[in-house]
């Protein structure tokens, strides 16, 4: 894969755990910003596979285990994306990456651009466990969240301290409620926007 044009002016990477709401945020910030683009790879994964692509038949099986996809199926699928989108803006990147791999490969050519921010929500398993649950999704059940927890833990949870050595990590609590979760997160995304722009 050679290098992509330099098509995004700022990414900001979101971590945390499955349930901790990082999508909700950034869909809701993505609509409250205009030029703000949300990218959730699982919604992605979930299209590739409904459509039967070949990108979703060969993540599939990994997804229904609950483990995660292979890296290389993540960096062609999220650097192909990223392609199409407007040049500008901001891009918030959910789910991806997931490992130090994907984390080197989004620092190099996958996209062109470096990351600016990394945002890591942050919540108790249990709390997790019970939202997990609460979703109703067929893929939910409470043996397939834990192990999703635990393979979080162990193969994501790493990146919060790669970020962080780049003093590029900011922490938010997610256990509280959601519009104070918004009013902070919109507040650390403003402020990263507008020190890229002076």
């Amino acid at each position: 894969m050679g290098p992509a044009p330099e098509l995004i002016a700022v990414i900001v990477v979101l971590l945390g755990p499955p349930g901790a709401g990082k999508g909700t945020q950034a869909a809701a910030a993505a609509a409250a910003r205009t030029g703000w683009t949300h990218l959730s790879t699982g919604d992605l994964l979930r299209e590739e596979v409904a459509a039967g692509s070949e990108v979703g038949r060969r993540a599939a099986c990994y997804m229904e285990r609950g483990d995660l996809v292979p890296d290389e199926i993540m960096v062609e699928m999220v650097s192909r994306r990223c392609q199409n989108l407007d040049p500008g803006g901001l891009l918030l990147l959910d789910g991806f990456p997931r490992t130090l791999p994907q984390a080197e490969a989004l620092a190099g050519p996958a996209t062109g651009r470096a990351v600016r921010l990394a945002v890591y929500f942050t919540a108790p398993d249990e709390v997790l466990v019970r939202r997990l649950l609460g979703r109703g999704r067929a893929d939910d059940d409470e043996a397939t969240v834990r192990h999703r927890l635990a393979v979080y833990h162990e193969t994501t949870e790493p990146l919060v301290g790669f970020y962080q050595r780049q003093d590029l990590l900011r922490r938010i609590d997610a256990d509280r409620d959601i519009p104070v979760i918004q009013t902070e997160f919109l507040e650390i995304l403003d402020s990263v926007v507008a020190d890229h722009r002076s």
